[in-house]
C-alpha cells in the first residue's frame, strides 16, 4: 500500500497548496482508491511490480510549464518536504542568469526581489533558486558572495575556496572548482595575484569595478583609478581576459569613487610593490581562472560537490570545528542543482520545521540527488537562505517564516522570441 499512500499524500498536499480545484482533488481522491484497490490485488496475487511515486518521477508535479516540472515530495522519513524543479535540457528556450541583490555586489535582497531586477530582453523568469554563501555580518561589504560569480559575462567576484555551478560556451553544464589565477603586472615586469570585488586585506590586490557599488568601501592603503589604453577591452570586467590600463589618479585615504566608466586597483597597506606607481603607469591586468571561461556568460558559486561521476562524494571534513564544516553533517535546510545527460535540477528541502520536515544532512541530499538520476550535483547556501520560486511565487516554507535577503541567486529564464533559434 507505500505507492497508493504516497501517491495520496502527494496529491493532498498539492490540493493544500492551491494546485488543485475541490473538483479535481475529487477526482484525484478517486483515482486513489482505484490506485489503492490494483496495488492489494496484485499484493494478493504475489506479483506486484508496482513502482511507488519516487523523486524521480514528476507524476505527482503540481506545476507543469514547457520544458519544466514542480512537484513537492514528502517523506515521513525527517520528515521530510522536499522541493524539484526538474528541467528538460533539450528545451533551447531556457537560459540561465545569475541575479545579484539590487545588482551590486554590496547590499542583501529577497530572491523574489532579485528577479525584478533581470531586464526584460533578458527574458521571462521561469524558476529560481538562491545562490551562494554570502557575508552576512553588517560591514562594508555584507553580501559579497562567497565564491565565484559570472552575470551576463560579467566577471562581478573571484572564486572562493568552495565549488562553482556554470552554463560553458559549450552549452554544457558543469560543476567543479574553479581557482582564480589573475594578476596584474607592473611596467618592471613584477606580477602579483588579485581578487575581484573583495573585502581587502593588508597583504592583498583587490580590483575594483562598478558592480561592487558606488565606492570601494576600503580605508587606508593605496588605490590607482584606472582607465583604458588605447583599443583594450574594457568594462564591464569578463572572465579570461587581457587588459592595458593607465592609472590617472593616486590615492592614499580608501573609498574610492567607482562611478564613471573606471576601476580602482586597490593595495593593503603591507604591499609594497606599488611604491614605484604614478600617474601615467601602465598596468597589464588578466582575469585567467583556471579553467579558463572564455565567453562564459553564467556562474555561481556554492558549497560541496555531492555527487561526481554518478556516484556520491566523501566529504573530507577538516577537524577546525567551523561552522561551514561542521553543518555537513548536521540536518538543516538545503538547496542543491544537479544534473544529467538530459535534465537539470532544482532542489530544495525544507528544515527547522518539525511538524513539516527536518532537514537534510549533505550525504542525505547527496543520496536524494542520486535517486533523482543526478550524474553530478553540488548544494548552494542552505539554512534561512533556503528559497524556491516557481512560476511567479516561493514555493517552500522558509524556516524563518518568510523570505530571508540574500546575496544573489540563479535564475531559470524563458527566453525572448527574438533570440530564439528559428524553427
Amino acid at each position: 500500500m507505500n505507492a497508493s499512500r504516497d501517491l495520496f499524500q502527494r496529491k493532498s498536499l498539492s490540493q493544500r497548496e492551491g494546485f488543485l480545484s475541490a473538483g479535481a482533488f475529487a477526482r484525484e481522491v478517486s483515482l486513489w482508491i482505484s490506485s489503492a484497490a490494483i496495488v492489494l490485488v496484485l499484493a494478493v496475487s504475489g506479483c506486484s511490480k508496482a513502482t511507488p511515486a519516487g523523486p524521480a518521477g514528476d507524476s505527482s508535479a503540481a506545476v507543469k510549464l514547457p520544458g519544466l516540472a514542480y512537484w513537492n515530495d514528502r517523506q515521513d522519513a525527517g520528515p521530510w518536504s522536499i522541493h524539484i524543479v526538474k528541467i528538460d535540457r533539450s528545451q533551447t528556450g531556457l537560459a540561465y542568469r545569475s541575479t545579484l541583490a539590487k545588482n551590486m555586489i554590496f547590499g542583501l535582497d529577497t530572491l523574489s526581489h532579485q528577479l525584478r531586477t533581470i531586464p526584460e530582453g533578458f527574458g521571462t523568469p521561469v524558476a529560481a533558486i538562491n545562490g551562494d554563501f554570502y557575508v552576512v555580518d553588517s560591514n562594508p561589504y555584507q553580501g559579497d558572495p562567497r565564491g565565484l560569480q559570472i552575470m551576463e559575462g560579467e566577471l562581478a567576484s573571484s572564486p572562493g575556496d568552495q565549488v562553482v555551478f556554470w552554463w560553458g560556451a559549450d552549452s554544457q553544464p558543469h560543476i567543479g572548482r574553479v581557482d582564480s589565477k589573475a594578476t596584474v603586472t607592473l611596467p618592471d615586469g613584477t606580477a602579483l595575484p588579485f581578487r575581484v570585488n573583495e573585502e581587502r586585506g593588508p597583504n592583498e590586490v583587490i580590483l575594483y569595478t562598478p558592480r561592487l557599488g558606488p565606492s570601494t568601501r576600503t580605508a587606508g592603503g593605496k588605490e590607482f583609478v584606472l582607465t583604458r589604453e588605447g583599443d583594450s577591452a574594457w568594462l564591464p570586467l569578463a572572465p579570461s581576459t587581457s587588459y592595458t590600463v593607465r592609472v590617472t589618479e593616486v590615492r592614499g585615504a580608501g573609498d574610492t569613487s567607482l562611478k564613471g566608466d573606471r576601476m580602482v586597483l586597490s593595495a593593503g597597506a603591507r604591499v609594497t610593490a606599488f611604491s614605484g606607481i604614478a600617474v601615467g603607469s601602465v598596468l597589464k591586468l588578466s582575469t585567467s581562472l583556471q579553467p579558463e571561461m572564455t565567453g562564459v556568460r553564467t556562474a555561481i558559486g556554492g558549497g560541496n560537490i555531492m555527487v561526481h561521476n554518478g556516484k556520491l562524494d566523501e566529504f573530507k571534513i577538516p577537524s577546525t570545528g567551523a561552522y561551514k564544516y561542521r553543518s555537513v553533517v548536521e540536518r538543516h535546510p538545503r538547496s542543491a542543482i544537479g544534473f544529467n545527460a538530459t535534465h537539470l535540477f532544482l532542489v530544495q528541502v525544507d528544515g527547522r520545521q518539525p511538524d513539516l520536515s527536518m532537514g537534510m544532512t549533505l550525504r542525505e541530499l547527496g543520496k536524494y540527488m542520486l535517486e533523482l538520476g543526478c550524474q553530478e550535483a553540488m548544494n548552494f547556501d542552505g539554512g534561512g537562505s533556503a528559497t524556491l520560486w516557481v512560476d511567479g511565487k516561493v514555493v517552500n516554507s522558509p524556516c524563518n517564516g518568510g523570505e530571508r535577503v540574500i546575496g544573489n541567486a540563479l535564475v531559470v529564464v524563458r527566453k525572448p522570441a527574438s533570440v530564439l533559434p528559428p524553427k
